[in-house]
């Protein structure tokens, strides 16, 4: 479940919406993602703009990339270029060479970059940095403090 703390920080940001698209449902149903899921409760509830920002860092609104974008294209990129398993979906653009993928199985977040972080993970040295979407969130808005 999604935590108070994000959704008292995003209804004070007016990015709360309690009415739910279908489109958006559907957009995540297309990616295999629990409905039942912070992740879910997060992307289907949550929009400010096709990205959020915070950290010096742009996120992507997923339901938003799925209907609009070529996501799967990122898709594709993740589990070619950098040979990420397929439960990984990018959550943002990959700039600078580095990104945050959810695992859509076990709902973790992980960081990485090009180089030894990526070399690290696909040799099972580094695991996802944060153990479920809750915490990773509450990270990139800076609430868990």
């Amino acid at each position: 479940m999604l935590s108070e703390k994000i959704i008292a920080f995003c209804k004070e940001k007016g990015w709360w919406y309690d009415e739910l698209l279908p489109e958006y449902a559907e957009a995540l149903k297309s990616l295999d993602i629990d409905l039942n899921s912070d992740f879910a409760t997060f992307y289907l509830h949550v929009e400010d703009s096709p990205t959020f920002h915070s950290r010096h860092q742009a996120l992507y609104q997923i339901c938003w990339f799925v209907i609009n974008t070529p996501y799967d294209i990122s898709l594709s990129f993740t589990h070619a270029a950098l040979e990420l398993p397929e439960e990984y979906i990018p959550l943002d653009s990959f700039e600078a060479e580095g990104g945050f993928f959810y695992n859509r199985k076990t709902g973790e977040v992980l960081e990485i970059e090009v180089g030894q972080k990526l070399i690290d993970f696909r040799n099972g040295k580094l695991s996802p940095q944060w153990s479920n979407f809750n915490a990773f969130i509450e990270w990139f808005f800076e609430l868990d403090n």
